[in-house]
């Protein structure tokens, strides 16, 4: 037999009763009852019961155990009476009398429990990861993380991708975060850098005729850390292909993402179409780049029912320049309970408020029209019923009086409402398509500032009337991104996604358009709210980058000082290229439906960028800085 197990903790099953084997695993937990022990034996496969009583020539060593000890146990299997049967393990229905225990490692007393889900300081989780990752939920967690990248990695080569490797060790060159420097021993004062992700190199291969590339990339940035994003470095599918248009890259990625996600989405349902919506329209429906789809919510820009109306604090708003206003629906809102909650959810975000109305209706169905005495009991009969129903009850309708009409009128209730007055009211209802028992919400101002809260109340407005559809997978691609943007402090341009995009039009559209008008072959694709990954139609003309960075105001001798090798390449016949690069760590996260990305990680820093259970970063020895020709010099 193996010196250490015969059978893993999860292989054992009804058809092994009778036979002596031998396990090895953690103690997950102890149980004594009554003179009999029960262990539950755990090992990366599974759990597996086994237990000693008065009479086993091992009962003295299964006293002296504790949990989390590494144990050997020789003993016979024996099937469980039928009620004690397990159906939630795959080795339920049997038990393993221990005839033989043999202590492989012995375990302190536990900075953190493994059994059950007790939470613990995240600090104290990430100095004993190795403990934390004994836990059957963060151990599944990196299990799927394995056969993510492994789906990831077959679906490319079916795809007829080939997998390459670039260089760790590279030049800095600025792409929208900060390096991490290391520094050369061989050339003291200079300094490679990690790269934030194999960017100028996959152009190279492509450069170089290897026709489609891919692999799964360690990328290296040094951000600040947030609950979708790790500190120092993450890893993506990085992929790009030759002789490509946008719609290329679209069919490659769009089956490798739904194949991974109906195959590891836990039974999800997977969105079949990744719809394409202009960034300027993603902005405007959603207040965000990365819209959820699976709320069916879309803001709409009501500004002329507020123009020179009597709701001054919007009508003189939108007389600055910029400004607008727009509308959140929000179908069977209505109710003064969710209004008050909005208008406190907006308050929380840094606004006075939310302006909102309501409809509901009056009357019987809504008002009876005449001069009899009767039709005042019928209306005060009709209001008490059509509060109820505003309750969610179902009372029964006062009965009509013989002999007069009814009209129908459905009307807004609330401060804007009476503000506005009832003809723009009804307007804005059109429009947004809504009827009785509904709502809307407005927002006011220049678009920039309020569309971040606008983002967030959609999604609250949606979560808590119950119309997004959690349960599934929804997928979209965000594209025709402006190339460049304005800051508003110091009206200075700058690149609004990726300098090595192509632009929409080429060198014509950058020597005769508006920069701000110029759109770029970029796109992003997301699901469920997160952006997974950004890519782009790269610019593989020499001259249409020169004219591209000269816009931002960088000369000839920047650009060839920053990107030379690449752009040296490019001269000697450059095939038009396209990539993309989804992150691991987001398309893990989704799937795991975990809310921090560290919990999809082995081993991940703090939200200080420290790794607490190696102690990173160190101080060098003062060997390591003379050898390197450094010193250190204190911060002010």
């Amino acid at each position: 037999m193996h010196a250490y197990r015969s059978h893993t903790c999860a292989a054992l099953t009804s058809a092994n009763v009778g036979e002596t084997v031998r396990l090895s695993g953690w103690v997950h937990r102890v149980r004594d009852h009554g003179g009999v022990l029960f262990i539950d034996l755990r090992d990366h496969y599974g759990m597996t019961q086994v237990l000693a009583d008065s009479d086993s020539p091992a009962f003295k060593d299964v006293e002296k155990v504790r949990s989390e000890w590494v144990i050997r146990i020789d003993g016979v299997v024996k099937a469980r009476a039928p009620e004690l049967v397990n159906p939630k393990l795959p080795t339920g229905e049997i038990e393993v009398f221990v005839q033989d225990l043999e202590v492989l490692g012995a375990a302190e007393e536990l900075p953190l429990p493994v059994f059950g889900d007790v939470e613990y300081p995240e600090e104290t989780r990430l100095k004993y990861r190795f403990l934390d990752l004994r836990r059957e939920s963060l151990h599944e967690n990196i299990m799927l993380r394995s056969k993510v990248i492994t789906k990831l990695r077959t679906s490319m080569i079916d795809a007829g991708f080939t997998e390459f490797q670039t260089p760790i060790l590279t030049a800095s060159s600025p792409e929208g975060a900060r390096d991490f420097l290391v520094p050369s021993r061989l050339h003291p004062g200079k300094f490679y850098a990690l790269p934030q992700a194999p960017q100028q190199f996959k152009q190279l291969i492509m450069v170089a005729g290897f026709d489609r590339y891919f692999q799964i990339a360690p990328c290296f940035r040094d951000e600040d850390p947030r609950a979708d994003r790790s500190p120092g470095e993450f890893y993506q599918l990085d992929m790009e292909m030759s002789f490509a248009t946008q719609e290329d890259v679209f069919g490659v990625i769009e089956p490798v993402m739904r194949g991974v996600f109906e195959e590891l989405g836990g039974g999800w349902p997977v969105d079949q179409e990744f719809p394409k919506i202009a960034y300027r329209d993603s902005m405007l429906w959603y207040g965000c780049d990365k819209p959820d789809l699976r709320n069916p919510l879309k803001m709409q820009v009501v500004s002329e029912h507020f123009a020179g109306s009597g709701f001054k604090i919007f009508a003189s708003l939108l007389e600055k320049d910029g400004t607008e206003v727009r509308a959140i629906p929000a179908p069977k809102g209505g109710s003064r309970k969710f209004c008050d909650r909005m208008n406190a959810f907006a308050q929380g975000e840094g606004l006075p408020g939310m302006g909102y109305i309501a409809w509901q209706a009056e009357g019987w169905p809504t008002t009876m029209v005449g001069d009899d005495p009767r039709i005042k009991t019928a209306n005060d009969e009709a209001a008490r019923y059509h509060t109820a129903r505003r309750q969610g009850k179902a009372p029964t309708p006062p009965s009509p009086i013989e002999g007069y009409e009814f009209s129908t009128k459905v009307v807004g209730v609330g401060p804007v409402a009476k503000n506005i007055g009832p003809e723009r009211t009804e307007a804005i209802r059109q429009q947004m398509g809504l009827g009785e028992g509904d709502a809307v919400f407005f927002l006011a101002g220049r678009p920039a500032q309020f569309e971040p809260v606008a983002a967030k109340a959609r999604v609250q407005i949606g979560t808590e009337l119950g119309l997004t559809d959690e349960n599934r997978y929804a997928f979209c691609w965000i594209v025709d991104f402006p190339m460049y943007e304005k800051d508003e402090e110091t009206g200075a341009l700058d690149f609004s996604h990726n300098p090595f995009s192509m632009p929409q039009g080429g060198l014509e559209a950058l020597e005769t358009k508006d920069p701000l008008d110029i759109l770029g072959y970029q796109y992003d694709i997301v699901c469920n709210g997160v952006e997974l990954s950004s890519g782009a139609v790269r610019n593989h003309k020499p001259e249409i980058m020169y004219k591209a960075f000269e816009i931002v105001g960088h000369d000839r001798e920047f650009v060839d000082g920053h990107f030379g090798g690449m752009l040296s390449a490019f001269k000697y016949g450059a095939p038009p290229h396209a990539g993309i690069a989804p992150g691991v760590d987001r398309i893990v996260m989704l799937l795991a439906g975990a809310e921090n990305i560290r919990e999809v990680i082995m081993f991940p820093m703090n939200q200080r960028a420290e790794d607490l259970m190696m102690g990173a970063p160190s101080e060098p020895a003062n060997e390591q800085l003379r050898e390197l020709g450094l010193r250190l010099i204190p911060r002010d």
